[in-house]
């Protein structure tokens, strides 16, 4: 099989993001703990049993073409956290504040392509921030939406 010098790798940067926000742990620099809530793919309210919780959702992927064929490719995701706590409000900007810290660090993200090569993202963006702001408390649930440059 020919390796494809530019395919997608959007299951490749997604898969990568998950194991690193698997490391919110409630130790060190972080407030919360996932517990491995991390999933790889947005869920349903009623699919969500376990909180915190953060799921992922890859979204639209653009193109801007270089000289000399380089291509730098943009893809947005939607990261989406959810939590049930007497304080969501607070609860949610604290996993929230997690996520952040988590994307700040590893902006220059490795993951592996679907050929198996390791690469690196460029940069990470966080695009927004958004919050219910307590309207389902104990319910709490923020979209947090990125930009990936790789």
């Amino acid at each position: 099989m020919a390796t494809r010098e530019y395919t997608t790798r959007r299951l490749g940067i997604v898969n990568a993001l998950v194991t690193k926000l698997k490391e919110i742990n409630g130790t060190g620099d972080f407030l919360t703990n996932v517990f491995d809530n991390v999933s790889p793919r947005l869920k349903f309210w009623d699919e969500v049993e376990d909180f915190p919780a953060v799921h992922l959702n890859a979204g639209s992927e653009t193109r801007e073409y270089q000289g000399g064929g380089y291509k730098d490719r943009f893809l947005t995701i939607t990261l989406r956290c959810y939590v049930n706590s007497d304080d969501s409000v607070l609860a949610l900007d604290e996993l929230m504040e997690d996520v952040e810290t988590v994307l700040e660090t590893n902006s220059r993200l490795s993951y592996t392509d679907r050929q198996g090569n390791t690469q690196t993202t460029h940069q990470i963006t966080i695009v927004s921030i958004d919050t219910d702001e307590g309207v389902l408390e104990p319910l709490g649930v923020g979209e947090m939406q990125i930009e990936v440059h790789y």
